[in-house]
């Protein structure tokens, strides 16, 4: 009863835990603005592009719309992401109502792949001092690592992404061709380059700076209409993560979602093959839940979950048939290209890193494996309780079997493990002999003689002289 309702206390508040993270935060307490003041919400972008940062892009605006900001700055620095999320932003960007400015920035930062399709879809482009943009070329990524495709679907997305990068710097007054350039041939920019190519429209060395140069800057939005930034004295306000966005944001990596998979397998093994020990199923049960949500997050490929699945099929069998090995190696390979392919690659990539699926498989290999084994070998044990244990007991011949039954077999009764049981014997039982046990037929015990010279002379029929 103790353990049900300490049970039933931790799932509460488990789901406590989760209703709380999934609510989120409330919005930030605006700060009154002086009436001649211009508030500028202010977004940091540092991480490659997955859903959740798209999540967070979109509430930016949304709260940029909501307060009547007078600009949208994102800062940015990312080596890419997922297509999909990069065309969620770009899509807020060119619809959102409010103004927006992409910086690449600090020194030494860039916007690769899926950033340089964001900061060409800006309304205004800029970068700092010594930072990069560019290498936009379309590739599919497995594991991190580029692959090779067919030449006609190599064409297909070439073609796809291009056309893409060309409508969207053709609204926004920028160079085609040079843009272009960025996904064809893979050419990455300077912030130089970028300024002088017509890529970009500032280089400033601070956000002060750049502000100062946005304020009184008439500007081209993307439906075609001019507006004139007036920053006189701009109030900058941070836009943060809420909870269960930064919550999300780490859950919802591919590296992490491969080892929650492997947790809750391992944690859900571990309890069935153990009940009670409570938290391995904890572990196991959470596990399994975070990797569900994940999932929701990130492009599953359901032929790496397909893979992972064969993979526990292959380590059983390892486990019950001597292969040498095989079927395990088999397994970890298994398991292995079904990290790889785990994550749908789109045009920029992303997947479970190599580094990460080799060290997670060969361990988790090993230990399935090994615990496979044991249980397969425990079936073999004889019971050590239940009638099962009585065969190879030994016992004595408390009522004689001398007479023969109709089938020839003999019937008395003895004393085995302290109790008295009717036994049956091929051969007659004298009283006080020693029998073992050789099978139990429900309350009947079937013996032979242990063997020894002197039982088997008292069993001995009379010899006339």
């Amino acid at each position: 009863m103790r353990r049900t309702q300490w049970l039933l206390s931790a799932a509460l508040l488990m789901v406590a835990g989760i209703a709380l993270v999934a609510a989120g935060q409330a919005p930030p307490a605006v700060p009154p603005a002086h009436p001649e003041s211009a508030r500028v919400l202010e977004v940091r972008l540092d991480d490659a592009i997955y859903p959740t940062q798209a999540d967070f892009i979109n509430d930016a605006f949304d709260e940029a719309a909501r307060t009547n900001a007078r600009l949208v700055l994102i800062t940015m620095n990312t080596p890419g992401g997922l297509d999909s999320s990069m065309r969620a932003i770009i899509q807020k960007i060119i619809t959102s109502p409010v103004p927006s400015v992409v910086y690449v920035s600090p020194a030494g930062t860039r916007a690769a792949s899926a950033g340089f399709y964001i900061l060409l879809s800006a309304d205004v482009a800029a970068m700092a001092p010594g930072t990069n943009t560019g290498a936009a070329s379309p590739i599919f990524v497995i594991g991190g690592q580029p692959v090779q495709i067919d030449e006609t679907l190599r064409k297909k997305v070439m073609n796809d992404a291009a056309a893409y990068l060309r409508s969207i710097s053709e609204k926004r007054g920028r160079n085609v061709q040079l843009a272009e350039l960025a996904v064809t041939e893979a050419k990455a920019f300077t912030e130089r380059e970028a300024l002088d190519g017509k890529l970009i429209d500032l280089i400033a060395p601070s956000t002060e700076d750049l502000l100062a140069q946005l304020n009184g800057r008439e500007i081209r939005r993307f439906d075609g209409t001019t507006v004139k930034l007036a920053l006189p004295s701009p109030v900058r306000t941070s836009f943060e993560m809420n909870a269960r966005q930064r919550f999300l944001g780490r859950i919802a990596r591919p590296d992490v979602l491969f080892i929650l998979v492997i947790l809750a397998i391992l944690g859900i093994y571990f309890e069935f093959s153990n009940p009670g020990l409570i938290l391995p199923g904890i572990v196991g049960g959470v596990s399994l839940i975070l990797a569900l949500v994940a999932m929701q997050i990130l492009p599953i490929n359901a032929v790496g979950v397909l893979l992972i699945l064969t993979a526990l099929v292959l380590f059983v069998l390892e486990a019950k048939i001597t292969s040498h090995g095989l079927l395990g190696m088999a397994g970890a390979l298994a398991m292995f290209f079904g990290a790889m392919l785990l994550i749908k690659p789109g045009i920029t990539g992303a997947g479970v890193s190599p580094k990460v699926a080799v060290i997670v498989t060969l361990p988790f290999a090993l230990i399935t494996v090994f615990l496979m084994r044991q249980v397969f070998k425990s079936f073999s044990w004889r019971p050590s309780t239940g009638m099962e244990q009585m065969a190879g007991a030994s016992g004595e011949v408390t009522t004689a079997a001398e007479t023969p039954q109709a089938d020839g077999s003999y019937h008395g009764q003895a004393f085995v493990q302290g109790v008295l049981w009717s036994v049956v014997a091929p051969r007659p039982l004298p009283k006080g002999a020693r029998v073992r046990v050789l099978k139990v037929d429900g309350l009947t015990l079937h013996v032979e003689l242990a063997g020894t010279p002197q039982a088997a002379a008292a069993a001995a029929p009379a010899k006339d002289v």
